[in-house]
């Protein structure tokens, strides 16, 4: 049974309410409150929560969101670099404003005036991914028993914009390979028409590529957490792929691997793990400037890669399958803009077909089944 009852502090006339209550389990439970409609209030949550079977124990609300933030990126089934990466974003936007709030006071509207604040001088998508982050960790919490509901599910994430994508002409990858590092220009072929993300060309070995058929075997990136560079697993079971690659690609990686000396197809400089930030700053921009292609990233090599296959003729599955993506709606959501323009010889063959169809039957006068005209009646 739950009740209140009136607790004197001291020997002057100031009084606390204690409620107190029973737990599913039975155990004796209770808390303090300046007035006794806190109290009471209070007690009819926990009635209410006891009923439903949400209850959870109010005592629980008091551990730290700093120590809930330790226990839960420790116990996270991720890749060193996403678990290095959760966690830098934890230790410089999350815990200097709430790692010493409980988390059972955390409130909706602090957490938007924080991200707001954030806005101020952080990408949309750099706070959306914090946000998600400190929900996904209520979530579980939520799941564990330390608070009866998320109390920031209602926030809403920042809108972000798609950021333009740069797509290079052939002429414009030739123009750029001429004039990137020589050790590189197989590279900017190899990623402009194959698709491979800047971790993925790190990563590649020569033991991968089937030069006889002209097949690069995608197993593997390099990776980096805390500054040192690794060999790690891919992204997604979807990134492990197979592409081939055009003639004349592999005719250029011939060229490159004649030169190459040790395992990796794409090594930094001095024959180890190339940084994509050192490559980025010592190699990439000074390349595109000298092409002048000023504001074009590494990564749109692979936005170039997918728009060439969309040009020619590669469908949405296609398209997954070679860029690696676990879904065809991810070709759709990302490169959906591209996607008319292949659409337009598929109208213009299909208006061709009718055309002919009709010119036939005006000259014959009767009737003809399309099927005749696409490999035989049905």
């Amino acid at each position: 049974m739950s009740y209140v009852d009136k607790v004197k502090i001291g020997d002057g006339p100031r009084v606390r309410f204690r409620a107190r209550w029973r737990d599913p389990s039975g155990r004796q439970k209770a808390k303090s409150f300046d007035t006794r409609k806190q109290a009471l209030d209070f007690l009819t949550k926990i009635d209410a929560a006891k009923l439903v079977g949400s209850y959870v124990d109010p005592a629980h609300g008091k551990v730290l969101i700093a120590d809930q933030a330790r226990v839960w990126l420790a116990g996270r089934d991720v890749r060193p670099s996403t678990l290095a990466r959760d966690d830098s974003y934890f230790r410089s936007m999350i815990l200097p404003h709430f790692g010493e709030v409980p988390i059972g006071q955390v409130r909706a509207a602090d957490v938007a005036a924080w991200k707001m604040e954030l806005l101020g001088s952080k990408s949309p998508a750099t706070v959306s991914k914090a946000l998600t982050l400190f929900k996904s960790m209520l979530n579980d919490a939520v799941r564990d028993g330390l608070i009866p509901a998320n109390p920031i599910a209602g926030v809403k994430l920042p809108s972000i914009e798609r950021e333009e994508m740069r797509f290079l002409a052939p002429e414009e990858l030739l123009r750029l390979a001429e004039a990137i590092d020589p050790r590189y220009r197989a590279l900017v072929f190899v990623g402009g028409y194959g698709g491979l993300r800047i971790g993925e060309l790190a990563g590649l070995r020569t033991s991968r590529i089937d030069m006889l058929r002209g097949v690069i075997d995608i197993a593997e990136q390099v990776v980096e957490v805390g500054g040192k560079l690794s060999i790690g697993p891919l992204k997604t079971r979807a990134a492990r792929r197979r592409v081939r690659l055009p003639r004349f690609v592999v005719d250029e990686l011939g060229t490159h691997l004649a030169k190459v000396h040790g395992e990796l197809v794409f090594p930094s400089p001095d024959g180890g793990l190339l940084s994509r930030t050192r490559f980025r700053t010592r190699v990439w921009l000074p390349a595109i400037s000298a092409a002048g292609l000023e504001g074009v990233r590494v990564h749109d090599l692979r936005h170039t890669a997918v728009s060439l296959w969309i040009a020619t003729g590669a469908n949405p599955k296609e398209v997954a399958r070679r860029a690696g993506h676990t879904s065809v709606r991810t070709v759709f959501d990302v490169y959906g803009h591209l996607l008319p323009d292949a659409d337009d010889a598929l109208v213009d063959a299909l208006d061709s077909l009718g055309r002919r169809v009709l010119q036939e039957r005006a000259g014959t006068g009767r009737v003809l089944e399309l099927g005749n005209h696409i490999g035989g009646s049905q």
